[in-house]
């Protein structure tokens, strides 16, 4: 049973092209790296196209990039996860110096396993979704 997870939709004060432009290639993450809580997250590796990390409690989860679409969206794929899930990051502009951001997850969830992953897999969009709007988008 297909599971939709949103987040909530974060004003980011850049315009749409800059926030397009660092989140399409994942290389950037070595400019943001040291904002990530460490205790939570640990062995994180990526390139231009993946990011790979390990999550306590989860596990490994590693998301490569199927899809790009300047400048409004970027989808990814895991290619190693406990729960196999698609994210979407969508950007819309508001003005030609902000825009907006909401992150979307879609798994594949039976319904036990969606009653253990549900909660932490919302807390854990809106963390992502939050750290993001943060970004320096230089």
């Amino acid at each position: 049973m297909i599971t939709k997870y949103e987040s909530s939709i974060r004003q980011i004060d850049y315009p749409q092209e800059k926030v397009y432009a660092m989140l399409s290639d994942l290389s950037n993450i070595s400019r943001v790296a040291d904002k990530l809580p460490e205790e939570k997250l640990k062995d994180l590796e990526f390139d231009t196209d993946s990011v790979s990390i390990s999550v306590a409690p989860v596990g490994r989860i590693k998301m490569n990039i199927i899809e790009r679409e300047e400048p409004k969206c970027i989808k990814f794929e895991t290619e190693q996860s406990p729960v196999p899930f698609n994210l979407w990051i969508q950007m819309l502009p508001v003005t030609e110096t902000s825009s907006k951001m909401k992150l979307t997850i879609k798994a594949d969830l039976n319904p036990f396993i969606k009653g253990m992953v549900s909660k932490p897999l919302s807390e854990g969009l809106e963390k992502i979704a939050d750290m993001l709007a943060a970004i320096q988008y230089e």
